[in-house]
């Protein structure tokens, strides 16, 4: 079964583990005569890269992509791209002593129920170390996204840390890259630093939630049932590792809502366009999207690997405890501001092919 690919025409398969010589994409579907170098790619994966600082698990990798076909003299050539990128500095060691034992919270009994087989080396499969590959395509899609639609911009920011939320009345989109943990707020990144200091400090971990925004797609990306623009948005984020819930526009808040807070009403404006006054839509309307800033938010759930002690089985089921030794995230939601980027990029190109595909170009003229 194909289970390690996603999307229609812009296609990704990921492979690879976490302690394994290396991890990397096929990319099929991607248009030909599309400009790009693994410099291109390398610029993304260097935000995401671990070790960068003492709020990310201090795994050094330097996380070099190579490109080993499907690009010749510098422009993509419409054939399968595969990306690899190799693993310089795994300690399986420090897995040694839960080989037998199930660490709470991670996939390491569901794995084990499933197959049958387990490779405990840092979770294998299911490392969060996978998503490096997920970072390399989505570079792809970004570049092939610059010739479809030059105008739209993907970015990412964490909003919330624990139960900390950032004040959207202080928001600067300049601060995002200021600070390491990617949030507008630079008082909240003053905060944030001393609680996960003490989070960190104290063997434990901590969630956050990260906003992913793409600002200037067309109106028209999606399709009103099984290929809805958002279905697929969800589907991509909640695929990405720890994360445990999925919100497009208001989400959840939308259910405190009356109709006439919720609905976003529409005028013309003086260029003749359609103008909405609000967006608690997310920029998508019936699958469909309405041409607004498109709004994606995803929680990610603490990370599971701590050094206080926790309760457990092993494989002979019997009762024991454990505490998992290494180098991990006390926040893994950092890093995958980046990730959430990367599968915004190829979610929104997938849908640009998918439109071009059957309608060429919206076919609803508006006055």
């Amino acid at each position: 079964m194909s289970i390690n690919s996603f999307g229609h025409l812009f296609r990704v398969t990921t492979w690879g583990e976490s302690h394994g010589p290396a991890l990397g994409a096929t990319v099929d579907g991607c248009p030909p005569g599309v400009p790009l170098a693994a410099a291109q790619l390398q610029h993304w994966l260097d935000l995401r890269k671990p070790g960068q600082n003492k709020y990310t698990t201090q795994r050094r990798e330097a996380d070099e992509v190579e490109i080993l076909s499907g690009v010749f003299e510098g422009k993509t050539t419409g054939t399968p791209i595969q990306l690899m990128i190799r693993n310089t500095d795994q300690r399986s060691k420090d897995y040694g002593d839960i080989a037998d034992k199930f660490r709470p919270g991670h996939a390491d009994i569901t794995y084990w129920q499933k197959y049958g087989i387990r490779d405990y080396r840092g979770g294998g499969r299911s490392s969060a170390r996978e998503t490096a590959a997920r970072v390399a395509a989505g570079g792809i899609a970004r570049e092939a996204i610059k010739a479809l639609a030059p105008g739209l911009q993907i970015k990412g920011y964490m909003v919330q840390m624990g139960p900390h939320q950032i004040d959207r009345d202080r928001v600067d989109m300049d601060q995002v890259d200021q600070n390491p943990f990617w949030t507008p707020d630079a008082t909240a990144a003053q905060d944030w630093a001393t609680y996960l200091d003490e989070m960190r400090k104290s063997g434990s971990s901590v969630g956050a939630v990260i906003e992913v925004v793409a600002k200037g797609a067309p109106a028209g990306l999606g399709a009103p049932v099984y290929a809805k623009l958002d279905t697929d948005l969800a589907a991509a984020m909640m695929s990405i590792n720890a994360v445990k819930g999925v919100e497009i526009g208001d989400g959840m808040a939308a259910a405190m809502l009356t109709g006439e807070a919720n609905a976003d009403e529409i005028s013309m404006d003086d260029d003749g366009k359609p103008h909405f006054n609000s967006n608690h839509a997310g920029g998508i309307l019936g699958g469909i999207s309405t041409g607004q800033d498109i709004v994606v938010r995803f929680a990610v759930k603490p990370t599971s690997s701590i050094l206080k002690p926790r309760k457990t089985i092993t494989k002979s089921g019997t009762d024991a405890e454990i505490v998992t030794k290494g180098r991990h995230d006390p926040c893994v939601g950092i890093r995958a501001v980046p990730v959430g980027e990367a599968m915004m990029a190829c979610v929104i190109l997938d849908h640009l092919l998918l439109h071009r595909g059957q309608v060429g170009g919206n076919r609803g003229k508006i006055g």
